[in-house]
């Protein structure tokens, strides 16, 4: 099982952009499929993005040509580039950790992403 703690979230203005970041403590990082979740208000756990251990990547149609999943092995980094902020992308946002092959799940604490003006 991996550790994971998430930062970089805030209040920000419809527009906006917001970096987020996840760093995991893992003695192998590589072997982990990577992303980033979010909880409305009210509402379900929703995947916003992810990238495999491999460096594919899959958005949500909500999401798409706005935000950017990345990931930095040497670092044990995973990255959560959101722009053109808008007020439904307010949520709680968590880094998920799923271990390859044995579909081993890790999760963060979150970090609360409000877009408002």
């Amino acid at each position: 099982q991996v550790q994971l703690m998430e930062s970089g979230g805030g209040l920000v203005q419809p527009g906006g952009s917001l970096r987020l970041s996840c760093a995991a403590s893992t003695r192998i990082f590589s072997i982990y499929n990577m992303g980033w979740y979010r909880q409305a208000s009210g509402r379900q756990r929703e995947l916003v993005a992810a990238i495999t251990s491999a460096g594919r990547t899959n958005y949500a149609d909500s999401v798409k040509g706005r935000f950017t999943i990345s990931r930095d092995n040497a670092r044990k980094m995973t990255y959560l580039q959101m722009n053109s902020l808008k007020p439904e992308d307010t949520a709680v946002y968590y880094c998920n950790a799923e271990r390859v092959l044995t579909l081993e799940p890790s999760w963060g604490q979150g970090t609360q992403v409000t877009v408002s003006s």
